[in-house]
């Protein structure tokens, strides 16, 4: 797994990269201190053995650019620009996107903006139909300001079902959101959601999505409901739904193996 930077959308971008073959992009969801290393890691070393991965640090995390929100809006379009413009900057012609949360979302929105990038998409626990006022926005999640341990706790508690995250989880995030910038990108991106109301696409839109799709869903995932990717699935045509018991929000770090064998077998199957 080597650590690399490319300059996409503008951007100096962080991603890792692994393995051969058909190219597979991992993209993280948007909890405070998320990022391709300890969102990805154990999904990169699996998927690797069959495909050419890349795991990409979003616009805000990482070690990725994080602009002045005084000067840059944290906006979903800002995702999929840069999500674009890193597969453009790496000269890939067809990928499969695997997308968590706000990284389904971004993945979401490249899949129809530019349909002839997308090979295969994953949308795992994905935002996409969220709507809500302010006082339904996750709490856990907006209201991390600072660099708080047990606030991170809570977080993560939110995120998952029965998962007991190891200090050295708590600690790792914790450190990515004491950077300056970082907290700074992530306050203002939990500020656009909220007041945009949410992280929501026009139905009309989703449906215009034509390339083959895997919805994976944890059963108890309390930020994204089962009846969202019940619906991502009546609005994508070529689409399949994966259910996991016993799971929240992040399938990956909670079900690695069920989510892994799911991943893999529609990422090789024929269709």
């Amino acid at each position: 797994m080597e650590s690399k930077y490319v300059e996409a959308a503008g951007l100096r971008t962080h991603y890792l990269h692994a393995g051969s073959g058909r190219p597979v992009i991992l993209v993280h969801g948007g909890g405070a201190g998320a990022d391709s290393h300890g969102n990805w890691k154990d999904t990169i070393r699996e998927f690797s053995k069959q495909y050419e991965v890349f795991a990409i640090d979003m616009v805000g995390f990482g070690k990725t650019d994080k602009p002045d929100p005084a000067g840059f809006t944290y906006s979903t379009q800002a995702r999929v620009k840069h999500l674009i413009g890193f597969i453009e900057a790496m000269d890939l012609r067809k990928v499969s996107l695997v997308g968590n949360s706000m990284g389904g979302s971004a993945s979401l929105g490249v899949a129809m903006e530019r349909p002839e990038l997308v090979d295969r998409l994953i949308l795992m626990g994905s935002a996409g139909l969220s709507r809500y006022d302010k006082t339904g926005a996750p709490q856990p999640l907006t209201a991390y300001k600072s660099p708080d341990k047990e606030a991170m706790r809570k977080l993560v508690k939110h995120l998952t079902y029965s998962y007991e995250p190891s200090e050295e989880m708590l600690d790792y995030r914790v450190r990515l959101t004491s950077d300056p910038a970082t907290l700074a990108a992530y306050v203002a991106t939990m500020g656009w959601i909220v007041d945009q109301g949410g992280l929501f696409y026009e139905e009309a839109d989703i449906a215009r999505v034509t390339a083959p799709t895997l919805i994976v869903n944890g059963k108890d995932d309390k930020v994204n409901q089962v009846w969202k990717a019940l619906k991502f699935s009546e609005l994508i045509k070529p689409s399949w739904v994966y259910l996991i018991p016993e799971c929240g929000h992040w399938a990956m770090i909670e079900q690695p193996a069920d989510f892994n064998a799911a991943s893999l077998h529609f990422l090789g199957k024929q269709l």
